[in-house]
Parts: C-alpha cells; sequence; structure tokens
C-alpha cells in the first residue's frame, strides 16, 4: 500500500483511539450526573439540568466512542454466514457493505452541519425548563459522525488490503 495511505491509517487510528479511550470514562460523568439528581429529588429541590445533562453526557459517549468501537471490530455482525466465509471473502463483503455505511454517514453529516448551523444562528435552545443551548452537542455529534466517516474508510482500505492479501 502506498505510504500516503498507511499514514492516513495511522493518523485516523491514532486520533480515534486515544479519543476512545478518554471517552469511556465520560460514563463516570453520567453515573454522577444521575446520582444527583437521585439525591437532590430525595433530600433537595430536584434539579432542572440533571436529566438533559446525563442525556448530553450519553449522546458524547455514543458518538465520540463509536469510532473506537469500529476500530476494535466490536461492532455487531450477522454471523449466519459470515462466520464461515474466509478473511478474504469478509473482506469482499465488507469493502462492498461499507459504501452504504459511508453514504449513511454522509447524509447524517450533511444533516448534522445544517442543523447545526441553524442552532447557531438562531441561538437554538431545548424546550425543557433548563433550556440549554443546544449547539453544544450538536458540533460533538458533528465531531463524532465525522470520526466516525473516516474510520469507515480506514475498515475500507483495510479490506482493500485484505482483499490483495496484504496488512494495513
Amino acid at each position: 500500500m502506498p505510504s500516503v495511505v498507511i499514514k492516513y491509517v495511522q493518523i485516523v487510528e491514532a486520533i480515534n483511539y486515544r479519543l476512545g479511550r478518554v471517552v469511556m470514562y465520560v460514563i463516570f460523568a453520567m453515573i454522577g450526573v444521575l446520582l444527583w439528581s437521585s439525591i437532590s429529588k430525595t433530600f433537595f429541590l430536584p434539579s432542572l439540568w440533571t436529566l438533559e445533562t446525563a442525556q448530553f453526557l450519553m449522546v458524547a459517549y455514543y458518538i465520540l466512542g463509536g469510532p473506537y468501537s469500529m476500530q476494535l471490530g466490536s461492532n455487531v455482525r450477522m454471523d449466519l454466514f459470515y462466520g464461515e466465509w474466509t478473511p478474504r471473502q469478509k473482506a469482499w463483503v465488507d469493502a462492498f457493505t461499507i459504501f452504504f455505511l459511508i453514504f449513511f454517514l454522509g447524509v447524517l453529516l450533511w444533516g448534522g452541519i445544517n442543523s447545526t448551523a441553524y442552532s447557531l444562528e438562531y441561538a437554538e435552545r431545548s424546550p425543557t425548563a433548563w433550556r440549554p443551548y443546544m449547539w453544544p452537542i450538536k458540533i460533538v455529534m458533528i465531531v463524532g459522525i465525522f470520526l466516525m466517516l473516516l474510520q469507515a474508510t480506514v475498515e475500507f482500505l483495510r479490506d482493500i488490503a485484505r482483499i490483495r492479501g496484504l496488512t494495513l
């Protein structure tokens, strides 16, 4: 494989690996927020911000952790036929089906960018009592979708290498 491709794969995987390792600890922040929510509802006045903050943290955890999960190969596959195939057959099928993922992520990214632009332009707020701005979580979603798109291209390049009998 060309050195540019190898460097691209190394850079994307390094970014997704490091970010994934950091984001995995967001679950503890979410636990803390939900714990505070339970405590405040029981002993004090209920907090307005806890539910939405927990939701935003979960979105960040899920969206930013997706590329790391894909990199580790921990995504779910239908193993009815796939498990019996040779690595080369798997690479052919993966190289074909990754285009559907790339198309989906491209549409999602395009919609996310438009939604974020709207959010920034009109200072969109959540319709809840707390009323946080929506643009920060939308930016997190755009970054996560973009990184997932980059990781999908890396997986495609890996499949091409496997088809050619190479490792990447």
